[in-house]
């Protein structure tokens, strides 16, 4: 919506199975820059009970395309680590 309700231009996320800094440095590898670690929030993580985080930043200047790369990379990349 025109207002901006329902979007965020900042994700952050983890995956249980993958620490944030190997998942970072995998999508690195694929050419997407993500960043990880402690955001500013380490209390926050501490309360989550998790070591850090990855957290994607998107704008004006992404495309859809752009986004759904990086949807099927975080994928792949995931499945890559299952598969080890």
């Amino acid at each position: 919506e025109a207002d901006g309700t329902g979007r965020g231009a900042l994700e952050a996320f983890n995956a249980a199975e993958v620490h944030a800094s190997d998942l970072t440095f995998f999508l690195d590898q694929e050419g997407l820059a993500l960043r990880a670690g402690h955001h500013c929030t380490q209390p926050l993580h501490r309360l989550l009970g998790v070591p850090g985080s990855l957290r994607a930043s998107c704008y004006l200047y992404n495309t859809e395309e752009e986004i759904e790369v990086l949807g099927k990379q975080i994928r792949e990349t995931l499945q890559m680590f299952r598969d080890m």
